[in-house]
């Protein structure tokens, strides 16, 4: 293995919440014909197969691998840090939608593996793909109160070697000659994060200035959508969709429930430990964070 363990996400998707495995169903849609990268034990993919789309898995862990045969007929091992990982899908491609669910961020060279799946794509074909987001308010609170903490899940979760802000998120695609065309936002509050230990002790003052200062740091996670050829009114800027979908969330608010299932979450990220977190979700087969 030529890349720090990954940790294989195991969980249920909950349709109905602020997550981004919730969001990347969404994004893709329906009775597509989808290569997923980065598969894991296959909470996306079970999902995507229940919305009546042909899937391909891509996935390095046997373990998580001997779990996705069960249900996804096409599966295929391979390390996507080494540079030939593509050749194992010249039978396969090419694919409507390519998917790569929290994926990036734990890749040694992620702006080449996203070149290369430009080319797997079909005519009019996209990619969706979610990102942690570095510039989270919750992980500010971390550098000032001098303590970048690692942990089992999460935006700093410890098998993480890449990060990325909103800026960094527009280059990887840019640079990959992709066009972002739509995009959504899991928002968590920092006193709703795994961090708010380190928000609530720091002084009123400095929360509200950093609030001030990045309109955009309530984004927990970004989940976007882009094409190898720009739609007919042009791309869009990253930041200007993170900011329109922050502002439609405050604006119009969320159903009671789902409103209940994030404050839930949220209390619980903010208030547990993280090996109790990791028990619960272990039993309830329900992810607390995507």
């Amino acid at each position: 293995m030529t890349h720090p363990e990954r940790l294989t996400y195991d969980y249920a998707v909950d349709r109905e919440a602020d997550i981004a495995g919730a969001h990347v169903l969404s994004l893709v849609g329906a009775s597509r014909r989808v290569l997923e990268i980065g598969a894991g034990p296959g909470a996306v993919t079970r999902e995507l197969i229940a919305n009546g789309c042909q899937m391909v898995a891509v996935e390095l862990d046997p373990a998580a691998i001997e779990k996705l045969r069960q249900f996804c007929p096409s599966v295929y091992q391979a390390d996507l840090n080494q540079l030939d990982w593509a050749s194992v899908l010249a039978a396969e491609a090419p694919f409507e939608t390519i998917v790569a669910a929290d994926v990036f961020e734990h890749l040694n060279q992620p702006w080449g593996v996203l070149a290369g799946l430009k080319p797997l794509l079909a005519e009019g074909g996209h990619l969706v793909v979610s990102l942690p987001h570095v510039g989270h308010h919750g992980v500010v609170a971390c550098l000032l109160d001098e303590d970048f903490e690692y942990r089992e899940w999460g935006l700093l979760d410890r098998t993480h070697i890449r990060f990325f802000g909103i800026k960094n998120m527009q280059a990887l695609f840019d640079g990959a000659g992709l066009h972002i065309v739509d995009a959504e936002v899991v928002v968590r509050r920092p006193e709703r994060c795994e961090f708010a230990g380190h928000w609530t002790r720091l002084p009123l003052a400095t929360q509200h200035a950093i609030e001030q200062a990045n309109p955009l740091g309530c984004a927990y996670q970004i989940v976007i959508k882009a094409a190898a050829v720009p739609p007919a009114g042009g791309a869009t800027d990253l930041d200007v969709l993170v900011r329109d979908r922050i502002g439609v969330r405050q604006r119009q608010g969320v159903p009671l429930r789902v409103a209940a299932k994030d404050w839930a979450r949220g209390v619980l990220q903010a208030a547990l430990p993280a090996p109790l977190i990791q028990k619960l979700k272990a039993r309830s087969g329900r992810a607390t964070n995507s």
